[in-house]
């Protein structure tokens, strides 16, 4: 059946993410099967990302998550702006000292500020992804480094039932899983927010301390 989309706009974004995936596949568009999710969506990028995935691919997974149009980075970018831009809807400075209201509205101003840098990254690293070598180097070099993946794979939630899981790759080895939790608890949203929020700020006039702003950014 044909999918629904409440505008104009949300059918030709639909569309042109279709064509997109389309000419990244040599393959003919199937349905996803039973109990496994959408292969462009993130859990089913996450399933098919692997040690052995092409450069290309793993290249074409990122170019999918940053796209302006339909990027999931972007979308939640603008989520939490948006929710910042809420938050300022109810800011009142004539009250005491304290101002919790403007605290939040700072720490979404944090996030929203972050999450672009996030994209920004990834739009210099997509290059670099796709010269990567396709073979493997010998886990003495890997080892060098910390595994920053911080959750099991999905095999086990989206398996058919009476299919085995597939075996683990090096970013779900259980050997890892103590420096899994040592990243989880590094990189969490919340540590990150903390330690790039700057100090509550006193305010005590009747103007309202100027928003922070970026430079506008070309893609």
């Amino acid at each position: 059946m044909p999918e629904f989309h409440p505008t104009i706009g949300d059918a030709i974004g639909a569309a042109m993410a279709h064509n997109i995936r389309l000419a990244h596949s040599n393959e003919p568009a199937t349905a996803a099967p039973p109990n496994r999710p959408d292969p462009y969506s993130v859990p089913g990028m996450l399933l098919r990302l692997t040690e052995t995935t092409a450069p290309a691919d793993v290249a074409r997974m990122v170019e999918e998550i940053t796209s302006p149009l339909f990027g999931v980075l972007p979308q939640v970018t603008e989520l939490v702006a948006t929710t910042a831009d809420w938050t300022r809807s109810r800011l009142n400075f004539d009250g005491p000292l304290h101002n919790p209201v403007f605290e939040v509205w700072q720490r979404l101003a944090v996030c929203t500020s972050l999450l672009q840098d996030a994209i920004e990254e990834l739009d210099d690293a997509y290059a670099g992804i796709a010269a990567c070598p396709a073979a493997l180097s010998d886990p003495k070099h890997q080892d060098m480094v910390r595994i920053l993946r911080t959750r099991e794979g999905e095999d086990d939630i989206f398996t058919t039932p009476g299919q085995p899981p597939a075996e683990p790759t090096a970013f779900q080895h259980p050997q890892a899983e103590s420096t899994r939790q040592q990243a989880a608890s590094a990189a969490s949203p919340r540590a990150t927010a903390q330690g790039a929020t700057p100090s509550a700020t006193v305010h005590t006039g009747t103007q309202p301390p100027a928003t922070p702003t970026r430079p506008p950014r070309t893609r």
